[in-house]
């Protein structure tokens, strides 16, 4: 029934439309041709002066409604702009937003999530894929975790970039093999205002949003915004629910023409259960429903009180561009970046014969006093809490020099990074409950741990990069280096690991060159050719140290034997046309080596997950994508993006003593076939963006022994601007994800080497295990109304 209310709304919605369109059509047809009247010019001043042309002018330009952005680039870079962002539904994330453009994989979780997403670009999964906001690391910088809900609104975002194949010189990564996504904010306003919206829809789903822009302030050259949102919901599968603070905020100060200083801030808060990530055989079990349980029985570690995420982040950076004349300019950054947790989860905890990371105890102290102990059981439930930090510092000088044909652009990064985590036991009584005052304690004192790590990172950077331009600059040449040099050292503070497993430090110096060609015919046809290069460091405390069962005291992963950064090779020809048609059609080859999948399993008996890093050797992909969209016509415009990809692993992977046959093997993450249509009407009054995507089956093992089937999905927006009361301009929206109600499996959040028992090459016996996957977002309606003043 619901899903039949909201299609017939749907379709009484885009009635309305081309009702208006038709009348408009109709009754306008030769209006352009009549002279214009001096109360129209006068409107049209009072317009600009308001500084509503400017989304008018976007309007009328942007293609595919905003899907698409003209690029000139030597590289494959796909765009969205703010216009169609502002269509979307106001809780989405970058990854979300994403999905549309050619090579990515990436799907909700659902109305509204805090947690990192999962990603792919052209087969890079996303540890493997930089992620800037603001030229600001927007990663964990040790486990390359994206946490893109707590960088932006959706509401404050101007132009999300996905550059495929490739990364900026300049890009304040370390970790971006082949493919980098860089968000900007929408800037402050030219004049006073203010924006307040409000939502509400599915499972419980609201936000609450505000923003003021001061506009320029006296004759000062500063510019300001700030804004502030709240957003709650239910977990649509399980019980749980969601909440989160968010505040955007930036100054700009204009020094003179071609100078200017920018300061962006931004806060997060926020809590929510835990998704729970199914087996293959838990979706065909649970299917949907696979989630948190709401009543707590003895021993049930997913009960949604043992189970949650309290996350924060706090950015802020100071940016500035000098011109000093004489084609000599200078861009100075400096940032920071933290995020924090505590996460918890249940355990299973062994009352008797255990282990302190690699030191025995007897049994837990005072045991048979201990919240839910049962002298029948051999094992207590507990809630384990891991409080953790990450904090990312750096400073960013790039030098450019233009002389006549020639610009020289010389770059300093320095980059600092440290993070702490620190893991303690509660028991939990008979009814689910625990508090912190009283942690799980062995051998007369000694907390119960499985994780007491530090890490600390160091990084220099050099980049020297020089862009010809002939032929009055329809030719031109780039080719630059970047160099890097890295300190990484993590420490593992438990009971009984001492020397190398207690302390390891690494260092690491990599090239990066890069050679890009761009020659356009004329301001309609472009080509290009590039070869690239990017590296990716090793990530997580499991690359270079082992973690400890509480269960055997042995060594739950290995870190890596050989501590090598992940390097990618691309090539890349690309076509590029631009007028009322925009179109891009790119070839790639790239070729990895040291290539790092991140296998990730939950431990026995708990909702937390043991992360190995696996040195899977080479691997090799060519493809071709293609994007195009059209300029508005009689408001009517459309978007086609698709990509074809075939990837194959170059070598059998060393595992277990032995190796796997995983040469030949497609790489996992990477499906052959992709694509996405978008339709978008916008007549200044109604408005309207339709999305079709589909994303073909992917291997979720090494050796391809299981794998997940395609999936279609649609998204629907609709809504209107209605007539101004007094100076206050009111819109109303509706959102529609997944108008199908699909049931999916979007993509796999834990890989495995392989989901059944394989022979190994040498003749080893090696067990499988099964992969993890993420659900896709259910049928989700979300209705807003927004006032501007």
């Amino acid at each position: 029934m619901k899903r039949f209310l909201f299609i017939t709304t749907c379709w009484l919605c885009f009635e309305q439309v081309a009702v208006a369109a038709t009348v408009q059509n109709n009754g306008n047809n030769d209006s352009s041709h009549k002279k214009i009247s001096g109360n129209q010019k006068k409107k049209s001043v009072q317009s600009k002066n308001n500084g509503e042309n400017i989304d008018v002018t976007e309007r009328r330009k942007a293609a595919g409604g905003g899907m698409m952005v003209r690029q000139t680039a030597a590289r494959t870079i796909s765009s969205l702009s703010h216009n169609y962002i502002a269509m979307q539904s106001p809780t989405s994330t970058i990854e979300s937003l994403i999905s549309t453009l050619p090579g990515v994989v990436s799907a909700s979780e659902g109305p509204l999530t805090t947690s990192f997403s999962t990603l792919h670009i052209r087969g890079m999964a996303q540890a493997e894929i930089g992620v800037t906001f603001e030229g600001m690391p927007a990663a964990n910088p040790f486990t390359y975790s994206t946490y893109t809900p707590s960088l932006v609104d959706s509401q404050n975002m101007g132009q999300v970039n996905v550059m495929q194949g490739a990364v900026d010189i300049n890009s304040t990564t370390y970790n971006a093999t082949g493919a980098e996504i860089s968000a900007s904010i929408r800037g402050p306003s030219e004049h006073q205002h203010f924006h307040i919206a409000g939502s509400g829809g599915s499972y419980g789903t609201n936000k609450d949003f505000i923003r003021y822009d001061t506009g320029e302030i006296g004759h000062t050259g500063i510019k300001a915004f700030a804004s502030g949102s709240y957003s709650r919901g239910d977990m649509w599968r399980g019980v749980g629910d969601i909440e989160r603070w968010h505040v955007d905020a930036a100054l700009t100060k204009q020094w003179n023409k071609g100078s200017d200083s920018k300061i962006i801030f931004g806060w997060t808060k926020a809590a929510q259960g835990e998704w729970l990530y199914p087996s293959l055989a838990n979706w065909n079990k649970y299917g949907m429903k696979y989630g948190l349980d709401s009543q707590y029985s003895p021993g049930d570690t997913h009960y949604v009180g043992l189970n949650g995420k309290n996350t924060g982040a706090v950015y802020g950076t100071l940016k500035n561009h000098f011109s000093f004349g004489h084609g000599l300019s200078l861009d100075a950054q400096a940032y920071s970046v933290e995020f924090h947790g505590p996460y918890y989860y249940g355990e299973t905890l062994p009352v008797k014969n255990g282990f302190v990371g690699a030191e025995s105890y007897s049994a837990l102290d005072n045991y048979q006093n201990l919240p839910g102990y049962d002298s029948k059981n051999k094992n207590l439930t507990a809630a384990e809490v891991s409080d953790w930090y990450t904090i990312s510092s750096g400073l960013m000088l790039t030098g450019h020099w233009k002389h006549k044909f020639n610009t020289l652009s010389l770059t300093y990064w320095y980059s600092y990074a440290q993070e702490a985590a620190q893991m303690r036991f509660y028991p939990v009584n008979g009814k689910g409950q625990w508090n912190t005052s009283t942690p799980l304690t062995a051998n007369g004192g000694v907390p119960l741990s499985e994780d007491n790590e530090n890490g600390l990172q160091q990084l220099n950077s050099f980049a020297v990069d020089d862009k010809m331009s002939f032929l009055h600059d329809r030719l031109t040449i780039d080719a630059g280096i970047r160099m890097a040099m890295v300190n990484r050292q993590y420490t593992q503070d438990l009971p009984g690991v001492v020397g190398s497993n207690y302390k390891s430090i690494k260092n690491v110096f990599v090239p990066s060159p890069q050679v890009l060609i761009n020659y356009s015919f004329n301001p309609h046809h472009q080509i290009y050719v590039n070869g690239t290069t990017g590296y990716h460091l090793p990530g997580s405390l499991s690359s270079q140290l082992a973690s400890y069962s509480r269960t055997t005291g042995k060594a739950q992963s290995a870190p890596m034997a050989d501590y090598k950064p992940e390097y990618m090779i691309t090539e890349e020809v690309g076509y590029r046309y631009s007028g009322f048609v925009m179109a891009n059609l790119a070839g790639f080859h790239y070729n990895v080596t040291n290539h790092q999948v991140s296998a990730q399993s939950y431990v026995d008996g708990s909702t937390s997950t043991i992360t190995q890093l696996i040195n899977a050797g080479g691997m090799e992909a060519y493809g071709v994508q293609a994007e195009i969209a059209t300029r508005p016509w009689h408001h009517v415009s459309a978007y086609a993006s698709g990509q074809y990809m075939h990837t194959k692993n170059s070598s059998n992977i060393a595992y277990s003593g032995d190796y796997l046959r995983t040469k030949g093997k497609q790489e996992v993450g990477a499906p052959q076939f992709s694509g996405s249509l978008g339709l978008t009407y916008n007549d200044g009054t109604w408005f309207g963006n339709f999305t079709l995507s589909y994303t073909g089956s992917q291997y979720a093992t090494l050796v391809n022994d299981q794998k997940i089937p395609g999936y279609i999905t649609a998204n629907l927006g609709v809504g209107r601007n209605l007539p101004k009361i007094g100076r206050v301009t009111p819109k109303i929206k509706l959102n529609l994800v997944n108008l199908g109600d699909e049931h999916y499996l979007s993509s796999m959040y834990g890989y495995t080497a392989a989901a059944t028992t394989q022979k190994g090459i040498l003749g080893t016996t090696i067990k499988g295990s099964s992969p993890t996957y993420v659900i896709g977002s259910p049928f989700v309606a979300m209705g807003t109304i927004s006032a501007d003043f």
